[in-house]
């Protein structure tokens, strides 16, 4: 089962405004395992991000202008993210804004949930938790997932996170397959490198061991729990 974690950053928010996408992050994640393969590209739009969407992401037009065009990447973004099944955030904002820029090219018309599943993870998170906020940062608090890297939004920062926060909230994490093949080139396919959390990275688990009174304590409570019930799997006098 191939899934993709998807990111966008825009110019703004509205199609019907002629916004564009300006950045694409994205995840592979094969049998809900991250294999370490991602997708990233920057883009120019061809017209200026709004005041409101640069607050927030900080990607500024002058960065922005000697970046390739979407109609440039579209084949190797198409190519990454194939028929697999699309995970996304609030994922009509993102499917709209590609759909968009598909619309725009010859031959690229049909729309990106044509021939992929898209699980929008907001709608998920509304089920599991109503009634309570359910944006990435409040997710990320809730499953422990560490995001004190996103000052701002980016989209493949954002999409890593992403992928860490669908596998617990959809039955726990799993392991990273990570791979040597590849090159860090933005817009390529790339090897764990750029992976935000690599389990090299990662402090030793601290392992706490129960004292002699605990033991001694725990024995106790399962010898009346056997007594009480006359059956507890976890009671053996001898151990």
């Amino acid at each position: 089962m191939r899934q993709i974690v998807l990111d966008t950053e825009t110019t703004g928010l509205e199609t019907s405004q002629d916004h564009r996408i300006i950045e694409i992050g994205c995840v592979e994640v094969i049998n809900r395992k991250l294999t370490g393969r991602h997708y990233h590209q920057y883009i120019n739009p061809q017209r200026k991000v709004d005041e409101g969407a640069m607050e927030v992401h900080g990607i500024t037009d002058e960065f922005l202008a000697d970046k390739p065009l979407f109609a440039d990447v579209v084949e190797d973004f198409m190519a990454f993210i194939g028929d697999a099944d699309l995970v996304i955030h609030n994922a009509p904002f993102d499917v709209g804004f590609i759909n968009h820029e598909l619309a725009k090219l010859p031959d690229q018309g049909a729309a990106v949930e044509d021939r992929r599943r898209i699980i929008d993870t907001l709608s998920l998170a509304k089920q599991k938790h109503p009634g309570q906020r359910n944006n990435l940062d409040a997710l990320c608090k809730r499953y422990a997932v560490d995001n004190s890297q996103r000052e701002l939004h980016g989209a493949l920062l954002d999409a890593e996170i992403l992928a860490d926060v669908y596998l617990l909230m959809t039955g726990g994490q799993v392991s990273l397959n990570i791979s040597d093949n590849g090159n860090s080139e933005s817009g390529e396919v790339t090897s764990a490198t750029g992976i935000r959390r690599l389990a090299k990275d990662r402090p030793a688990l601290r392992v706490i061991r129960a004292d002699d009174q605990e033991l001694e304590s725990h024995r106790q409570k399962l010898a009346s729990i056997q007594s009480a019930s006359g059956s507890c799997v976890w009671h053996d006098p001898e151990r």
